[in-house]
């Protein structure tokens, strides 16, 4: 028993508490009490060093154990600390007995597991408090063609994402952690401790872990419409202004959750284009938690040696590893100027001297069109100086973002008001011209030949910022209607809905 490697518990209804004795076993390198009703200290020393949180969670209430797993202290007149002081002698008389027998009981659940797990080599764990159907690593491979190349939807710094399709219909995204990369088993330690307890709408939902020995695996849900980097620089996709507002509005409601919205705030550390995630609705997703960090204790900042990705990172954060809540200001900041510019910050454009924040900042001093991704102006239209007016107002406030200061920076909760803000004001000025528009159309009594489909349609570009899309059969029909109305117009074949 002494050279025990793994001990798998978990998912067995075990009550009590952990031996201490267990701490004998010098060679135990892996060990899994979850998901059962055991309570009480955690040992603090021996192989319990090296077991993450995660070997732990899901039981009645433990306390104690090795710093890192920030559990609070236990109470000093708990059970077993009374139970020492009245009763030492009678304890030093049972313990060499209770040890046989628990030896016994080990012995016996390791060979049931053992069985077990030659049936089902690795078992999903549902992240608590919700719960879900049991998922095997081998229908994880099935679901994946064997994690094949065709399943791959993304690629990371320590692994892959597939897409899965269950036996039932039910689609899935997987991430699975290489762990022959350094600091891949950090990284999924890391994204469990975040995500085991937060729930918000706007971050990737996590459905359970998978992992044994040689593999880890997260299981996420599944959204279609891909990241929005791909939107952002695929030809086959575009995102006109309100959908951009809307996204980035999402990612900063996301950081507000995230900063001020828990019990302890987290922060993000990787804010990039590739980690937000659209769904069928293109509402953006916060995801990739693998470099975050929990801020516990009342403390607003933390150290770390991991970087994040180079031209999002803070300075503060690159060169003396010093992570805050302003180091996801400045990465949003740097985010925002992306998105509405469509220029990456390792653009080649950009040198060490004059980054995409100097290029923002330098333009913004006098207003000028290169600073707005041109796709969202071409062709003009009527909304066109509407959107570049929104435009430098969110320049301006990523600038603020991205100030070398960390104490200068505005908060997230500032920043998300601030683009609420924007929207509104160009909600209300594209109503404005909507009601413009509407007065200009032809009555029903007027013979123009204009049908009501085609003016309703009308209606609906001018609403999405599609003024120029007339369809082809209201420019045919047209008999009465000027066309002098509407002189910006650009009478095309189609109307992109």
């Amino acid at each position: 028993m002494v050279n025990l490697e793994s001990l798998d518990l978990s998912q067995n209804n075990l009550t009590g508490e952990i031996p201490t004795s267990l701490i004998s076993l010098s060679h135990l390198k892996y060990f899994n009490v979850s998901f059962n009703h055991l309570h009480g200290k955690i040992p603090e020393n021996g192989s319990f060093l090296n077991f993450t949180i995660e070997s732990f969670m899901s039981n009645e209430g433990f306390c104690g154990g090795p710093a890192h797993l920030r559990l609070l202290p236990c109470p000093n007149n708990s059970p077993q600390a009374s139970r020492r002081k009245r009763f030492p002698r009678f304890a030093y008389i049972l313990l060499p007995t209770a040890l046989t027998v628990f030896a016994v009981i080990i012995f016996e659940l390791v060979l049931i597991m053992a069985q077990r797990r030659s049936r089902n080599h690795a078992q999903t764990n549902p992240l608590p408090p919700t719960a879900h159907e049991r998922i095997s690593y081998y229908d994880l491979v099935h679901a994946t063609n064997d994690f094949g190349e065709s399943n791959m939807i993304a690629k990371g710094s320590y692994g892959s994402v597939y897409k899965g399709v269950l036996r039932d219909g039910s689609i899935l995204a997987i991430k699975v952690f290489n762990l022959q990369v350094e600091g891949a088993f950090k990284s999924f330690d890391s994204e469990c401790e975040v995500l085991r307890n937060i729930r918000h709408r706007n971050l990737v939902k996590v459905i359970g872990s998978c992992s044994n020995l040689d593999f880890r695996a997260l299981v996420l849900e599944y959204l279609p419409n891909g990241s929005l980097e791909r939107w952002l620089y695929s030809h086959n996709y575009f995102l006109d202004f309100r959908q951009r507002l809307n996204i980035v509005i999402d990612v900063a409601t996301a950081l507000d959750y995230l900063h001020h919205g828990y019990s302890s705030p987290i922060v993000h550390c990787d804010l990039k284009p590739s980690n937000v995630l659209l769904d069928q609705d293109m509402t953006g997703h916060v995801g990739d938690f693998g470099i975050a960090k929990l801020l516990s204790g009342g403390e607003s900042k933390a150290m770390t040696n991991t970087l994040a990705t180079i031209g999002y990172i803070a300075p503060e954060y690159g060169s003396e590893g010093k992570v805050s809540r302003k180091c996801d200001v400045y990465s949003f900041g740097i985010l925002l100027m992306e998105t509405f510019s469509r220029k990456k910050p390792t653009d080649e454009m950009f040198t060490e001297d004059c980054g995409l924040k100097d290029w923002v900042r330098h333009l913004l001093q006098n207003p000028e069109l290169d600073l707005v991704d041109h796709n969202l102006i071409t062709p003009p239209d009527e909304n066109s100086t509407t959107i570049v007016q929104c435009i430098f107002k969110i320049m301006e406030m990523a600038v603020t973002c991205t100030v070398k200061s960390p104490e200068e920076r505005i908060d997230i909760k500032d920043a998300l008001n601030e683009l609420k803000n924007i929207k509104v004001q160009f909600l209300s000025k594209l109503s404005h011209q909507k009601a413009k528009l509407k007065t200009k159309l032809p009555s029903s009594n007027v013979d123009s030949g204009m049908e009501l489909a085609d003016r309703l349609r009308l209606i609906r570009c001018l609403e999405e910022g599609k003024l120029q899309c007339v369809t082809i059969s209201y420019l045919c029909s047209m008999v009465s209607f000027p066309v002098i109305a509407f002189p910006r117009l650009n009478y095309s074949s189609s109307c992109v809905m």
